[in-house]
C-alpha cells in the first residue's frame, strides 16, 4: 500500500475546509495547526493498515541475512523483494530472522558430535550455503497482533493453529536446553543420534511434533497431467513420487483447509515443460501464465493465499526450470516455500524459506537393487566418475583426470559391459559434480551404494542441510581444487574414512523412497523441511 502523497501537497492543504472563505490572520494559524493534525491522522490511518507480524523461530541463512522493514508498498523480505497487497482485503506478512552463530550451535547440539563447523563468515572447502534452523537463542513464542478498526471478527481456527505451532517451538527449544526431556517421547523406533545431525535433539523433537500436528491441504483445482500428477520413473522422479505420496497420504493430508498449516500447489513443472512448452521456442511464458492463472483461481476461490500472501503455500519441482516457472507469480517466487532440485542460490534459491529437493534417477518401482555396498576394504578404487561433458565443472574434471590416474577413474562414457553401479560399489569415493544445473542424482546414488560422496559445485544447497551435517559423511571440493582432488582424498585417514562411510549408511535412511512412506525417509524429510519453514512464520488475519 502506498502512502497518499497528496496529503502533503500544497494543493491539498488549500482544499481543506478550514482554509476556505475569508479568514482573518489570527485564524490562519489555528487552521494550519488543524491541518497538520488531520495529516497526522491520515498517516496514522495508513500505518494502521499494516497487518501481520510474523515470528521466526531462529531460521537463518548465513549467506543471506536480509534486512526486513515495513514500507508503504508492503513488507520487504529482502533488500530487493517487495510484497504488495493482493485483493480487496489485503494481507501482509512480515518475516523476522534471528542472528545465528553456527559455532554456538554445534557446541550445544548433537549427541556427542565432534564435527565443528566454521564460523558463519568463513567459507568452507567448497563455497556452499549452510543454512541452520535450530538454535539455542529462540525468539519468544507469541507476538501480539496489531488491531485494526474493523478487526472485530476473529479467526478462531487460525489462532488455534498458531497456538499449536507456538507450543511446538517451545517444545523444540526445551529439547535443546533440557536433553533429558526426550526420554519420554513416544517415537522410539528410530532416534536421531550422532554427528551426521546438526542438532539431533532439536531434530528429533521437531520430527515428533510434525508427526503429531502437521496438516497439509492440497488444492483440488486443476486436472492431470499438469496438476495432481508427475513423473515417477525418470531423473525427475522426486517430483512425481512426492506428488503421488502426498495425494494418497491419509496422515498429513487434511480435507479441511481450515485445519491446514500449509497449502500445496500440486502442479508438475516436468509435465508442463513436456506438454505446454514449444520445443526450441525459448519462450517459457506459457508456463508462467499457467502458474499465474492457477494462483489467481485459488486466490479468488479461497482466502488462504491472500491471508499470508502465499507464505504458507508451497510448490515442488525437480525440473531444471522449476525456479523459472515459480516466477510466474511474484509472490510465489519471493514468499512461498519452493521445494526445488535446482537449489541454486545464484538463481534466487533462498535457503531460509526454500527447500532443497534430492534428485533421484529411478527407472523402476523398487530401489532394492541399488541399495548397499561392500566395506572399505573391498573398495579398490579411490574415486570414480562417469558422465557427460557439460556444464562449467565437468570439463575441468575430465581435462585433469580422464585416463590420467588408476586411482581417480574418470570417464565420459563407460565401456560396453561395464556396470555403472558396480563401479560405484568398488569405489571409496564417488565424485558428484554439478552439470548444467547444480543438482546431481549421483549424490543419492552414492548414499544408496554406501560410497562417500564428493560434491563439486558452487552455490548449491545440499538436501536437508538444515538438519544434516554433510561434512561428517561427505567431502566438498571447490572447482578450483579439482587438480588437487587426489591429494585431498588421500589426506583423509583410513580411520576417518571408515567413520564417514558408516555415517553414509545412517544418512541413507533419509533418502530412501518407500511405498508407502516410512518414518524418516525422503518423503518425511521433505515434509519436515516444509514444517520447519512453516514453524518460523506466524500468520494472522487482518480485515
Amino acid at each position: 500500500m502506498k502512502e497518499p502523497s497528496s496529503l502533503s501537497s500544497s494543493s491539498h492543504l488549500s482544499s481543506l475546509p478550514c482554509l476556505h472563505g475569508d479568514l482573518c490572520i489570527r485564524e490562519v494559524t489555528f487552521c494550519m495547526l488543524l491541518s497538520l493534525l488531520l495529516i497526522s491522522f491520515a498517516f496514522l490511518a495508513v500505518d494502521s493498515r499494516k497487518g501481520i507480524s510474523v515470528s521466526w523461530f531462529s531460521l537463518e541463512s548465513p549467506l543471506l541475512n536480509p534486512r526486513v522493514r515495513a514500507s508503504g508498498d508492503g513488507v520487504l523480505f529482502s533488500r530487493s523483494d517487495s510484497i504488495k497487497p493482493g485483493g480487496r482485503k489485503e494481507r501482509l506478512v512480515e518475516l523476522h530472522r534471528s542472528e545465528l552463530d553456527s559455532r554456538d550451535f554445534v557446541e550445544n547440539s548433537s549427541h556427542g558430535s565432534s564435527i565443528s563447523l566454521p564460523p558463519v563468515a568463513a567459507p568452507s572447502t567448497a563455497p556452499m550455503p549452510d543454512p541452520t534452523l535450530f538454535n539455542n537463542s529462540l525468539m519468544n513464542d507469541t507476538i501480539s497482533l496489531p488491531e485494526t478498526r474493523d478487526s472485530g471478527r476473529r479467526d478462531i481456527k487460525l489462532e488455534k493453529i498458531e497456538l499449536g505451532l507456538a507450543r511446538s517451538r517451545a517444545a523444540i527449544r526445551n529439547a535443546i536446553q533440557n536433553k533429558s526431556s526426550l526420554a519420554n517421547l513416544p517415537d522410539m523406533d528410530y532416534v536421531p543420534i550422532g554427528p551426521i545431525y546438526r542438532n539431533a535433539y532439536a531434530f528429533h523433537r521437531s520430527y515428533v511434533e510434525m508427526e503429531k500436528k502437521f496438516k497439509v491441504y492440497i488444492y483440488k483445482e486443476g486436472e492431470p497431467p499438469i496438476f495432481h500428477d508427475g513423473p515417477c520413473k525418470s531423473i525427475y522422479s522426486s517430483e512425481g513420487r512426492f506428488i503421488h505420496s502426498m495425494e494418497t497420504d491419509d496422515k498429513f493430508q487434511t480435507r479441511d483447509p481450515e485445519l491446514a498449516h500449509v497449502y500445496f500447489l500440486p502442479f508438475s513443472a516436468v509435465n508442463m515443460v513436456t506438454l505446454i512448452y514449444v520445443p526450441n521456442s525459448h519462450d517459457n511464458g506459457p508456463l508462467r501464465r499457467t502458474i499465474s492463472d492457477y494462483i489467481d483461481v485459488i486466490a479468488t476461490k479461497y482466502p488462504y493465499w491472500n491471508r499470508s500472501v502465499g507464505a504458507d503455500h508451497f510448490m515442488l519441482s525437480c525440473h531444471d526450470w522449476g525456479p523459472y516457472v515459480s516466477r510466474g507469480h511474484p509472490h510465489l517466487f519471493s514468499n512461498s516455500i519452493r521445494v526445488l532440485c535446482n537449489a541454486n542460490t545464484t538463481e534466487g534459491f533462498n535457503p531460509s524459506k526454500d527447500v532443497s529437493l534430492p534428485e533421484i534417477n529411478l527407472n523402476t518401482d523398487s530401489i532394492s537393487s541399488i541399495i548397499g555396498g561392500p566395506s572399505a576394504s573391498h573398495r579398490p578404487i579411490l574415486a570414480f566418475f562417469a558422465g557427460g561433458d557439460h556444464g562449467p565443472i565437468r570439463p575441468l574434471l575430465l581435462k585433469h583426470w580422464k585416463n590420467k590416474d588408476n586411482d581417480i577413474q574418470v570417464y565420459e562414457y563407460l565401456r560396453k559391459g561395464v556396470s555403472y553401479y558396480d563401479m560405484m560399489r568398488k569405489s571409496k569415493y564417488c565424485i558428484c559434480p554439478s552439470g548444467y544445473e547444480v543438482a546431481s542424482p549421483r549424490i543419492v546414488e552414492a548414499l544408496y551404494l554406501e560410497c562417500v560422496p564428493v560434491t563439486i559445485g558452487d552455490n548449491y544447497v545440499l538436501p536437508f542441510s538444515d538438519v544434516l551435517s554433510w561434512k561428517s559423511f561427505s567431502v566438498q571440493v571447490s572447482k578450483e581444487d579439482i587438480p588437487n582432488l587426489k591429494s585431498i582424498l588421500m589426506s583423509i585417514s583410513p580411520r576417518q574414512y571408515i567413520k564417514m562411510q558408516r555415517r553414509v549408511k545412517i544418512a541413507q535412511r533419509h533418502f530412501m523412497v518407500n511405498s508407502p512412506p516410512k518414518q524418516y525417509d525422503m518423503f518425511h524429510m521433505i515434509l519436515h523441511s516444509i514444517w520447519l519453514r512453516r514453524l518460523n512464520v506466524k500468520v494472522g488475519p487482518r480485515d
